[in-house]
């Protein structure tokens, strides 16, 4: 993925501040959201966020959080989000 337009990019976070989503500001969409855990970025990325992308391949589960402690929240991204990322500036 590659922001072609960085001032489009704006970051904001909600309740315990563990996660940063980051969203366009021309169109609302949250392509990536990440959290630093132990010093690494981890990321999860939406596939809603992409075109053409085929129904028949994705599989939808119902997921609640609710009640999920600070710790709990941040071992499950830890186990389930990309593991050790860096985003690079590209010319």
């Amino acid at each position: 993925m590659s922001v072609k337009d960085r001032t489009r990019a704006s970051k904001c976070a909600f309740g315990t501040k563990t996660a940063e989503f980051h969203v366009c500001t021309g169109c609302g969409v949250v392509p990536v959201v990440t959290s630093r855990i132990d010093g690494c970025l981890y990321p999860v990325v939406s596939v809603n966020a992409f075109e053409n992308v085929e129904p028949a391949l994705l599989r939808r589960a119902p997921a609640t959080f609710e009640g999920e402690n600070e710790q709990a929240r941040l071992s499950r991204r830890k186990r389930n989000w990309i593991a050790d990322v860096r985003f690079e500036a590209t010319s």
